[in-house]
């Protein structure tokens, strides 16, 4: 099997060793201070994504279009999926939807809805287990393949994967080789927590967005349920005002200028 190249951690690792041996001869204190800095970033490096530094990680577009991508986290939900679409539909704005697999198979009828209405889908594990990138490489490749057969059955191979809470560890490298998948972040959000803060939502998407951002909401029901009618209010809000400020919503494939899917049997059906 073809080895992986090398990542940005290994690379810097290597380099923290290189220079940590001669300073070593010097005063074995000084070698102390290359790898302590090394060990820093490696326990930091989850949460901060956008470094790339376990693995290539996609969190801005490339296209230099006024345009920006629309992704959807945690569902398909029955609240507000159906929401979405009508709203989506309304607007003429294409998203992507970086769905769960247990409410993906729960919920199949919504996956061919967002499908069949011309939107995208992506890998955002099977159960969302926050700590899930943390954990082993296999339990990592088995959950990611446990989705992946969900949405084969439903006509669909997504080749994007955004991890739970968008945290990347050294495992999620080897555990997307064999799928080809890459991975897909975002660097518009309105820590939002998963629609549990949907106060002046809209407001903080539209006070950052930039051309080329990748935008992140959540397809989960409001708590509490009674907040529903608002949270669909601000969605639309954002749907408006992005057009308002003069950028356009494309499909993610466009502005990052990669397939974010297979839909059906025919390999060739890039979406």
């Amino acid at each position: 099997m073809k080895r992986l190249p090398l990542s940005n951690s290994e690379r810097i690792g290597i380099g923290a060793i290189i220079t940590a041996l001669p300073l070593g001869f010097i005063d074995f204190r000084l070698a102390v201070f290359p790898l302590a800095i090394f060990l820093v970033m490696c326990v930091a490096a989850p949460f901060f994504p956008r470094i790339s530094f376990y693995l290539p990680v996609i969190s801005r577009g490339s296209s230099g279009k006024q345009a920006v991508a629309l992704t959807f986290d945690d569902g398909p939900n029955p609240k507000t999926t159906p929401e979405l679409l009508r709203l989506l539909k309304e607007y003429g704005a294409v998203a992507t939807f970086f769905v769960v697999g247990e409410k993906a198979a729960a919920h199949p009828e919504l996956i061919r809805e967002i499908l069949s209405q011309g939107h995208s889908i992506g890998n955002h594990s099977y159960r969302h287990d926050a700590l899930l990138l943390l954990k082993s490489t296999k339990t990592i490749r088995n959950d990611i393949e446990a989705t992946q057969s969900v949405l084969k059955q439903l006509g669909v191979i997504a080749l994007t994967f955004r991890p739970p809470a968008g945290i990347t560890a050294p495992g999620l490298r080897k555990a997307l080789k064999r799928s080809g998948m890459v991975t897909v972040n975002f660097s518009c959000r309105a820590f939002d927590g998963g629609n549990k803060r949907i106060g002046n939502l809209a407001k903080k998407i539209l006070s950052q967005v930039r051309p080329d951002d990748i935008i992140l909401l959540h397809d989960v029901t409001p708590k509490p349920d009674s907040l529903l009618p608002e949270w669909v209010n601000e969605v639309e809000n954002i749907l408006r005002g992005i057009k308002d400020i003069g950028l356009s919503i494309q499909p993610l494939s466009e502005v990052i200028e990669k397939p974010v899917m297979i839909a059906g049997t025919n390999p060739s059906a890039m979406d």
